[in-house]
């Protein structure tokens, strides 16, 4: 097999081509194969260099960014594509939508200008440790030895024994493919779900605000970025605002949400260990963790704040995963009561409720 992870650029700024490759081509085992102008240019390159992964901008002549993205799915659906987005309200809403249409995450590109040097350094934190986490993804995905010791570990997991009990509150902690599996999560629950339902999607600001109100449409629950000081309802699910850290904290007998821009975590703001270390002290016992896809090990601490309180915690599986890091570090410290595909999420927490 070939160790090298081969990834064509698509865009239709030579200055983006020519910023992008240079970044990627500082990483290990990595080589960008070609660049392409526009999504026909692409998909004829696809043939010939045939990438494990697409940077795919979404403003392109000819043929742009989310038609690309469709055709692709359709012809090559092992091929990932990491979206380029601007950071505006537009940006966010077709960031969205590429997510939905089967992207597997997205990096905000810096804007033109004085600023572009500062922007590019930005772009440079999102995309590297970004392309780093899908590189090793895809060698450990074609590691045989591996994947049978996940899959091992991922049947002990499944028979473990479930605990019935009043729960209140639900904390579900994503990053890197979160915002489909949680499209998908919400579409599951049903028309009488009333337990609260506390979100961390690692997302900036703007796109936090378009996930809400994409996940709101979806179902039953009814889904707002947070607001500081508002008490948490049943029935309601609450996004943690782009750079913004959430907690919850008891305020007589309700519990109050509570926002703050303090020391980022694990790179993070929001971070789920804030979340969940906040819910452990807030609702004990009566509350379900859950990790979904994402890269880092955000979330870990949190999770023995929440297991140390009686909570149980719910790991979504290695292969509905984009990116297994968060759920891997907490099924690789014991601390998943369950381990399941995505499609079961909600079937799972059913089984820890009474």
């Amino acid at each position: 097999m070939n160790s090298l992870f081969k990834i064509l650029v698509v865009d239709d700024s030579a200055l983006y081509q020519q910023a992008i490759s240079r970044l990627l081509n500082e990483i290990d085992g990595v080589q960008v194969v070609s660049t392409a102008s526009n999504g026909k240019e692409a998909l004829e390159k696809i043939v010939h260099f045939q990438p494990h992964l697409l940077t795919l901008d979404m403003e392109m002549p000819v043929m742009d960014g989310l038609a690309t993205l469709k055709v692709v799915r359709e012809q090559y659906p092992a091929l990932m594509c990491l979206v380029f987005s601007h950071h505006t309200e537009a940006g966010a809403e077709i960031t969205l939508k590429a997510l939905k249409f089967g992207a597997t995450d997205f990096v905000t590109k810096p804007a033109y200008g004085g600023a572009f040097q500062k922007n590019y350094q930005a772009m440079r934190d999102e995309l590297i440790p970004r392309i780093r986490s899908l590189v090793a993804e895809w060698r450990s995905s074609h590691s045989r030895s591996s994947s049978q010791n996940i899959k091992n570990r991922l049947g002990q997991s499944l028979n473990a024994l479930f605990k019935k009990a009043p729960r209140d509150a639900i904390a579900i902690g994503s990053s890197t493919g979160g915002p489909n599996c949680l499209m998908n999560f919400f579409g599951q629950l049903s028309k009488n779900f009333n337990k609260s339902i506390l979100i961390v999607q690692h997302m900036p600001p703007i796109f936090t605000q378009k996930l809400a109100e994409q996940l709101s449409r979806i179902g039953t629950v009814p889904v707002k970025e947070a607001v500081h000081g508002e008490i948490v309802k049943p029935g309601m699910a609450y996004l943690a605002p782009g750079d913004y850290h959430m907690e919850v904290v008891p305020k007589g007998n309700d519990v109050m949400i509570r926002l703050h821009q303090g020391e980022k975590e694990n790179f993070c703001r929001p971070a789920v260990d804030v979340l969940f270390r906040s819910v452990a002290r807030a609702y004990g016992k009566k509350a379900i963790g859950m990790i979904l896809t994402g890269m880092g090990s955000d979330g870990l601490k949190g999770s023995i704040a929440m297991k140390e309180a009686g909570a149980p915690i719910i790991a979504q599986d290695k292969e509905t995963s984009v990116v297994w890091g968060m759920p891997g570090f907490v099924v690789s410290q014991n601390l998943a009561d369950a381990v399941v595909p995505d499609h079961q999420l909600y079937a799972t927490i059913k089984e820890f409720m009474r």
